[in-house]
């Protein structure tokens, strides 16, 4: 059942009426069935993964179809709409662009472009000096990937090119990226992996034997690696399948590893910046400042634009002309992602996913507790969260358990997406930084009961 298409059969389930959650009709609504089933006619079938939800229109916290339903959005649109749906301060930016008649201008210089770069800079910890903007998360996974093997052959030669990732890691579904990524079965298809890519065990993992950083220089031996050979080492700030963590110690000490070995330290942020985690950026709640760090879904809440940021000496490696994207700094994409930026400092809202985030622990610990046989772990910070579901008697991950909780929020008026891979086994939670205390409990309640009436029916 794990990662398996929902049923296009309508389904009469309890009416919903509340401040965030209106379910009037079948789920799914029987008149969304022929839109559903014509993109499912015309576009790939790994298009089909998510919940049977037409989106009409989505505002602040929830997203809506035309029949009269409403969900508690907990999705986020996957981790993208930090600053809540339609923002009303990001769309007059957007559309005030569209106005000036300036909307693509591939890598001629442009003023919006320039602003966001600076902003970008001046937001990160001192030490990332230049912005390389592009489209997508993947993009920027590629161009780390990239700057840390010339960086790496520059200083130590032709050997020093392997790149350690992590087991379980999600890097992006281009080439390189998911050679880096930490699925194998997301590799099958590629057959002839590069052997410079080098997965290590996650230290994150609720089911680590060793979380410390003498598993890290356990594991070098063992793949009969050194300094010289590798060029950097990449993680995701937070595993995105399952927002688990590495011990903020081993961050450090790899910190320190990596600036004695002359190899960069890259974290993948895509997932995990622009406040998502109560930080800025979820790297720094490390303590430590990466070489490179991969930017993206957050940095517009809305509009595909993404960004590597970097050492001026790694960034700097390509001449004019030889690193450049056709789309970087898209000026619509690069007003909306200014006007998130300054939207999120003005209004607070790392801080508000701190608190909101502290809360949303709470309550989840305390479903946990209600049900300890099922839910292995509970990871996160800040608005993401990820709650481990296990088969029963066992600390193996219960995908068809996730999914089945998944669809039954969804009928309930809360709305999630379900990872695949290594999260699927994961009840990925990532609401608005926009959120409240009384969305926050009532998204939780929903869950309790969903994850109730889950186990009820597949035990």
């Amino acid at each position: 059942m794990a990662g398996a298409t929902y049923s296009l059969v309508p389904k009469a389930v309890k009416k919903v009426k509340t401040r965030y959650r209106h379910i009037a009709t079948k789920i799914p609504v029987p008149q969304s069935i022929p839109v559903i089933k014509k993109l499912r006619k015309y576009e790939p079938i790994s298009m089909t993964g998510q919940p049977p939800v037409l989106w009409d229109r989505a505002e602040g916290l929830c997203v809506y179809d035309r029949w009269g339903n409403q969900w508690l959005d907990w999705s986020s649109g996957v981790l993208v709409a930090n600053a809540g749906h339609s923002n009303p301060a990001i769309s007059r930016a957007m559309k005030k662009q569209i106005d000036h008649k300036l909307l693509h201008n591939y890598c001629f210089p442009s003023e919006i472009r320039s602003a966001l770069a600076q902003r970008l800079v001046t937001i990160a910890p001192k030490g990332l000096d230049k912005a390389f903007i592009l489209t997508t998360g993947a993009e920027t996974t590629e161009c780390a990937i990239k700057l840390s093997r010339t960086y790496g052959q520059s200083v130590g030669g032709k050997r020093k090119i392997k790149l350690i990732t992590f087991a379980n890691a999600f890097h992006g579904r281009t080439l390189g990226s998911q050679m880096a990524g930490g699925t194998p079965e997301l590799k099958e298809w590629i057959v002839n992996v590069d052997p410079a890519f080098v997965n290590f065990e996650f230290p994150g993992d609720y089911r680590a034997k060793d979380a410390s950083f003498a598993s890290f220089k356990r594991q070098l031996k063992e793949h009969k690696l050194t300094g010289k050979d590798i060029c950097g080492v990449m993680s995701e700030t937070y595993q995105g399948g399952g927002a688990s963590f590495m011990p903020k110690e081993y961050a450090q000490e790899l910190r320190k590893w990596c600036t004695k070995n002359k190899v960069l330290l890259i974290f993948d942020e895509v997932q995990a910046g622009f406040g998502r985690c109560g930080k800025m950026f979820g790297f720094q709640h490390y303590g430590v400042v990466p070489d490179l760090t991969c930017l993206g879904k957050g940095i517009s809440s809305c509009m595909p634009i993404s960004a590597v940021l970097g050492r001026r000496d790694v960034m700097d490696q390509y001449a004019p002309g030889s690193m450049t994207s056709t789309h970087t700094g898209n000026p619509i994409c690069s007003a909306a992602a200014v006007a998130n930026i300054e939207y999120l400092v003005a209004h607070k809202l790392p801080q508000n996913a701190a608190k909101m985030g502290s809360l949303l622990q709470k309550e989840l610990k305390r479903i946990q507790k209600a049900f300890p046989e099922h839910i292995g772990a509970v990871h996160g910070k800040g608005l993401v969260a990820g709650v481990h579901m296990i088969k029963k008697g066992t600390t193996d991950p219960d995908g068809d358990m996730a999914f089945v909780i998944v669809r039954k929020c969804m009928e309930k008026g809360l709305l999630m997406f379900s990872p695949v891979g290594a999260g699927g086994g994961t009840v990925k939670i990532a609401p608005p930084l926009t959120s409240t205390k009384t969305a926050i409990l009532e998204g939780t309640a929903v869950l309790e009961e969903a994850t109730a009436e889950a186990i009820a029916e597949l035990n």
